[in-house]
């Protein structure tokens, strides 16, 4: 890096995290390329986002538009049987939570982020980049091939200054350093579609998003703008048990389950089905001289609650933050010293990952539903202000780790860990688990 000379980043992956740290990056000067391959599939997991990210979405400028194409999010109704049904919905746990969310289609929001940073003062490179081991004599990992550089021309030639991985699940850079993972102990499928002329859960609010447990695995149903995303979720084995093809899995499952036959059993579906491997995942190392790893190509977790795009985009940030010192030239510029930087953010990054697994674990091992199966029988039997204020406390917190607003607080942790050993007041959580 030539002294006084802007900070040279390719950033590899045009999706959320991509697109959002570019835009962040310009923003501070930085010279920014960002290799998108423009292939995206017709339908991507991640279409319902959280309250955390609205924040965000504002910083980059992006709100308005995402809500010119999405639907308002109110909250989260968790259908467990015909008897437990639980509605969360943002604006009640305001102001310690923002009020709403969205749902998005994930290819034109991940299109329109791009198009953001495009406008922002970044150089968009239609290509498909290709990471390798860097040669001997470079202080950095990885460098871009060669390839790589010449469809570039903004580059000059020259390898720059930072590479970030942004290649979400396909991991180049732990692929190209053979940089292992720790796996969750899940290994689910999931299968899902769009449908129309569809009949909404009159017990819901419009826009809410539905989260029910199956006979075997759970169910999504996420009202968009003009269509209802249905989605199944479970094991491998269950899954072959429903059908031999995605679509027939998918069509039985809707047939089959009385609630979810209510809504979508007579709505036409008006997309392929999508097939997703549903599993969570931190890598072992996220940054190294000359390269740092954001988004889903560091780590992953369930999308049960939604979490994905938001920690995409956060990731986003603590990267932009940490590359501060070096844009205000008050730390050295080798690669070496810069991959120092990011140790704070893979710290961060790691927790709110790790964070996110547990309070999902709740759900699937029933400890979550059990709790407010429990709370909500404690309330039927006599209320008073001291009972409405504790039940209050206890649903405020599961709402500040699920909606992203304080998932890795440590009080808010210890509370529902506590409550899920102490406080179920005789209900079973094997009785409310996932199978």
């Amino acid at each position: 890096m030539i002294a006084d000379a802007p900070l040279r980043v390719a950033i590899v992956g045009a999706g959320p995290s991509g697109s959002a740290l570019a835009i962040l990056l310009a923003r501070r000067g930085v010279d920014v390329t960002l290799f998108d391959d423009d292939r995206r599939p017709d339908l991507l997991v991640g279409e319902s986002l959280v309250p955390a990210v609205i924040p965000i979405l504002q910083e980059l400028g992006i709100e308005q538009e995402t809500a010119s194409f999405s639907r308002v999010k109110p909250g989260v109704s968790f259908i467990w049987s015909p008897t437990d049904r639980y509605r969360f919905t943002f604006a009640r746990f305001a102001p310690a939570v923002f009020p709403y969310a969205y749902n998005i289609p994930r290819p034109r929001f991940d299109n329109a982020l791009a198009a953001h940073a495009a406008t922002s003062g970044v150089t968009r490179v239609v290509a498909r980049a290709r990471l390798e081991l860097a040669g001997n004599g470079s202080d950095a990992e990885l460098a871009l091939a060669p390839e790589t550089i010449t469809a570039a021309p903004s580059l000059g030639g020259r390898q720059p200054d930072l590479i970030v991985d942004a290649t979400g699940r396909a991991r180049l850079s732990a692929r190209v350093l053979g940089i292992p993972a720790d796996v969750g102990s899940r290994r689910d499928v999931a299968h899902f579609a769009h449908f129309a002329g569809f009949r909404w859960d009159e017990d819901e609010p419009e826009g809410q998003v539905l989260i029910a447990r199956g006979e075997t695995g759970w169910i999504w149903c996420i009202p968009l703008k003009d269509r209802l995303s249905v989605g199944i979720v479970l094991s491998q084995e269950d899954a072959t048990r429903l059908g031999r093809s995605p679509e027939e899995r998918l069509k039985h499952a809707i047939v089959t389950d009385p609630w979810l036959k209510s809504i979508a059993a007579d709505a036409p579906r008006v997309t392929p089905v999508a097939t997703f491997s549903n599993y969570q995942l931190i890598s072992r190392r996220g940054y190294g001289p000359g390269w740092v790893a954001v988004g889903d190509a560091f780590g992953f977790v369930d999308p049960m609650l939604s979490p994905g795009v938001f920690l995409s985009l956060r990731s986003a940030e603590l990267v932009a933050e940490a590359l501060t010192p070096v844009l205000q030239h008050r730390a050295p510029a080798s690669p070496a010293a810069r991959a120092a930087l990011f140790h704070p953010y893979i710290a961060a990054h790691r927790a709110a990952l790790s964070a996110w697994m547990s309070l999902v674990a709740m759900f699937y091992d029933g400890r979550m539903l059990a709790l407010m199966h429990a709370g909500h029988g404690w309330m039927l039997n006599g209320s008073g202000h001291l009972k409405h204020a504790i039940q209050d406390h206890i649903e405020r917190h599961i709402a500040l780790q699920a909606t992203g607003a304080a998932t890795t607080a440590r009080y808010s942790r210890t509370l529902l860990r506590i409550l899920g050993r102490y406080g179920l007041r005789g209900v079973e959580p094997t009785q409310m688990a996932i199978h």
